[in-house]
């Protein structure tokens, strides 16, 4: 049964995406947005630290990846790799490639946000950036070459989740049976920071893109699941628990940019995420989403698509209406307009490509009952 609260969850996740990257070329602190807060305009406040976003995505991706592993299999070393790669390949793979089809159809068109760049003056042929994004190491060539495509340069925390996909069943089979998958997980977590640590500042962004920071996250969420299967306390989605949680959360994300607090940040912000996880997953009593957020639930269900698709949207605005040449009550019409095209877009590839794709190859695929989530 499907948790709305993790969707809710995933719609604040895409919101904090979708902000931070649409206040990049359209910045709003010229804005009324731009209103001093604790020294900081509240847009930069609001937008800059969006990257905890996709932590909280990596942290969500573990818990349910371990958690319906452990749901369709009596213990994780009796987990079914066959399915696990279709039901993965089911869910990723129409819309990477649709992606990719159509940045190369409007970067064949001459529009700039669309064909590849050399930031650090290095140039990078189109194919070799496509090979990486079907490959899973767009991250490594971000942090060699810069972000050499726009609108492709979302697939760095892809290729994160897709090696920890492709990893995942083959250490549940290898350590899954004693106490070895327990001792990865959290050895994973230890080495995160100091990675981190080693790598502060840099221009590269090691600290950023490269997959020893995300998969502590990713970690976190697993290990979030594995505890939740052996003791389940009930006073934990008790909102004078969680909100305590939530504020600390709300503390780090506008404490500091991230990159000055990378090193410890990062993981204090997994490990947050997954104390609430922890909380929100009680599936005793599943009630239908209030209105209140009804409509977080609802873009958090097409969240995968809205992060996939959004620099598309992104780019074409960068298109027709130049960043530079902006006026800023400009910008305050335009990010509405970003969102709900966002949210249009990702819906009719939700609706019309994806699910439908999905269910597809599930279904001829797939040896036990399917299921979709």
């Amino acid at each position: 049964m499907r948790n709305y609260k993790i969707d809710v969850l995933r719609g604040l996740a895409i919101l904090l995406v979708l902000i931070h990257h649409f206040n990049i070329p359209y910045t709003l602190q010229d804005t009324v947005l731009g209103i001093a807060v604790f020294g900081e305009s509240l847009s930069t406040l609001i937008a800059r630290n969006g990257n905890y976003g996709v932590t909280l995505f990596f942290v969500i991706s573990g818990f349910l990846i371990t958690q319906h592993t452990l749901q369709r299999s009596a213990s994780l070393v009796q987990i079914n790799i066959r399915d696990f790669y279709i039901r993965r390949i089911a869910r990723i793979i129409p819309c990477l490639i649709l992606l990719v089809v159509m940045v190369t159809l409007l970067g064949s068109l001459g529009l700039q946000p669309f064909v590849n760049h050399a930031p650090k003056g290095a140039e990078v042929s189109y194919g070799m950036t496509v090979w990486s994004a079907l490959t899973f190491w767009m991250n490594l060539l971000i942090i060699k070459y810069g972000w050499v495509n726009y609108a492709l340069g979302v697939l760095w925390s892809l290729s994160v989740e897709e090696v920890f996909y492709l990893a995942f069943p083959l250490l549940c089979v290898l350590l899954g049976r004693g106490r070895g998958l327990i001792l990865l997980l959290v050895a994973t977590i230890a080495y995160a920071p100091y990675f981190r640590f080693l790598h502060a500042g840099e221009d590269s962004e090691v600290w950023l893109y490269h997959y020893f920071v995300s998969f502590d996250g990713i970690a976190m969420g697993c290990l979030t699941a594995l505890i939740r299967q052996k003791w389940q306390w009930h006073h934990g989605s008790n909102p004078c628990v969680l909100m305590p949680v939530v504020i600390l959360m709300c503390a780090l994300y506008l404490y500091a940019p991230i990159r000055e607090v990378s090193t410890w940040g990062i993981s204090a912000f997994a490990l947050l995420s997954a104390v609430l996880i922890y909380g929100l997953a009680d599936n005793r009593r599943i009630e239908r989403p209030s209105r209140r957020v009804a409509g977080l639930v609802w873009v958090g269900q097409r969240s995968y698509e809205m992060y996939l698709f959004h620099l598309i949207i992104l780019g074409i605005m960068k298109v027709f209406y130049a960043p530079k040449l902006i006026l800023p009550g400009e910008k305050l019409l335009l990010f509405p307009i970003f969102l709900m095209t966002t949210f249009l877009l990702s819906w009719f590839i939700e609706k019309y490509y994806s699910t439908p794709l999905n269910l597809k190859i599930r279904t001829r695929l797939l040896q036990s009952t399917n299921s979709k989530w």
